[in-house]
């Protein structure tokens, strides 16, 4: 990403573009759905502190995300892209080397069952090179990427299903709540993702900036993230242990109510001064903080109820089918985002706030059906009788004994007898 060209389509340099967008891609996909795994598999299936973890978790990232919008735009917009997004690789770098000295701390977690054969190791690596080449060509045709989700979601559909019906009857119930609680993602994320689209656009056009960069607008959800996840994080908790936590369905249903409101506040916010005016800048701040509420509500909750609910041996399938309706979220956030005409620059205020108007209400809609509902989808999981693996009725030996030598001041005692 810190090659630049002249721009435009004609310019060779947009192909190094496309290998840069095709590798982030491909790193992504050995990334998130697993290191989201490896959380789960630190803490038992029935622990009450699991959605806080995810939410302490999901800080983390959010860290990252904050500083990197920060320092990646104030080197773009004063010395050239190169640098911020070179900045950006370097930050990837640095995150590799924390994650590979803290590995010992994982105790063991995400390892795999068994050691794998060598030419199988080497098959993996030979199919992580070719799906950058594979990425590389998708990326440049939008059409095909369409027709791609839409086959490959069939397929994904089909193989759950199929999984599902072979397991014992509580086990069957909790696969049919995932796919609810996954197929609530794109509504979510379709409207949340306007951030780096439309909502970016338009703050740079129609709100009052003061003189700010619109590119550190970006930093807003981030920041909100890190200063609300230990709040949420220690309420999930704090409720769990007097049994007044609510259900994943209903977290979900309050994520969509909080998105489909923040949109709605917006639109108020800019007609209230009037469409000749620009918007005030607090606006945008509300609508943030409403989607960042909302996304607490959501993500971590949804990593955390995916580890949880799903079969052991189906557990990394589920998170990719998590992420991949994610994808598809962001595929429909693309849509809106031509529907305001941002991407063609022919965006005009009004019809932009019609369109936030809409998805706004139809939202809201949403989110009322899925907290009517969610009682009964809460029966679906069958928390009672949810067992945890053996796996983590005490610490794996090699796991002990790692952390124990990369930091001797701290007990790493199991619980029980290691297995």
């Amino acid at each position: 990403m810190a090659f630049e060209g002249t721009g435009g389509q004609a310019d060779a340099t947009i192909n190094i573009f496309w290998l840069a967008l095709a590798t982030i891609i491909v790193g992504s996909g050995f990334l998130k759905a697993n290191i989201s795994v490896i959380v789960g598999q630190l803490y038992p299936r029935t622990d009450v502190r699991r959605d806080g973890a995810y939410t302490i978790f999901y800080v983390g990232i959010n860290v990252g995300a904050a500083i990197g919008t920060i320092l990646a735009g104030w080197l773009g917009q004063t010395y050239g892209w190169a640098y911020g997004f070179g900045a950006a690789g370097i930050g990837m770098l640095l995150g590799l080397v924390v994650f590979v000295w803290g590995k010992p701390l994982l105790l063991g977690r995400g390892e795999a069952p068994r050691p794998l054969a060598k030419r199988t190791e080497w098959s993996l690596y030979g199919i992580g090179l070719a799906s950058i080449v594979v990425m590389w060509l998708l990326i440049q045709y939008v059409g095909v990427i369409q027709n791609l989700l839409i086959v490959s979601g069939i397929a994904l559909l089909g193989y759950v299903l199929y999984e599902s019906f072979k397991l014992e009857p509580h086990a069957r119930d909790r696969m049919f709540a995932i796919l609810f609680l996954i197929a609530l993602n794109p509504v979510f994320w379709g409207l949340f993702e306007q951030a780096g689209g439309s909502l970016n656009l338009y703050t740079d056009r129609f709100v009052d900036r003061q003189g700010v960069p619109a590119s550190l607008f970006q930093s807003i959800n981030p920041i909100y993230i890190v200063l609300l996840g230990p709040v949420f994080a220690w309420l999930w908790v704090a409720l769990g242990k007097r049994g007044l936590e609510p259900s994943a369905p209903a977290k979900f249903g309050l994520a969509l109510l909080q998105v489909g409101l923040s949109f709605l506040v917006f639109v108020w916010g800019a007609q209230s001064v009037g469409l000749a005016y620009a918007t005030p800048v607090l606006f945008v701040f509300l609508i943030y903080l409403l989607q960042t509420t909302g996304e607490l509500c959501l993500s971590p909750v949804g990593l955390s109820a995916m580890n949880r609910l799903a079969p052991s041996f189906l557990a990394s399938l589920i998170m990719g089918a998590w992420f991949y309706m994610t994808a598809v979220g962001n595929f429909v956030a693309g849509k809106i985002g031509e529907a305001t005409g941002g991407h063609d620059g022919e965006m005009t205020k009004e019809g932009t706030l019609d369109v936030y108007s809409t998805i706004g209400w139809v939202t809201v809609a949403i989110a009322i059906a899925v907290i009517a509902v969610s009682p009964l989808v809460r029966r679906l999981m069958h928390l009672d009788t949810l067992e945890n693996d053996e796996e983590l009725a005490g610490y794996k030996e090699v796991g002990e004994s790692e952390a124990a030598g990369m930091f001797p001041q701290r007990e790493t005692k199991p619980e029980t007898k290691p297995l």
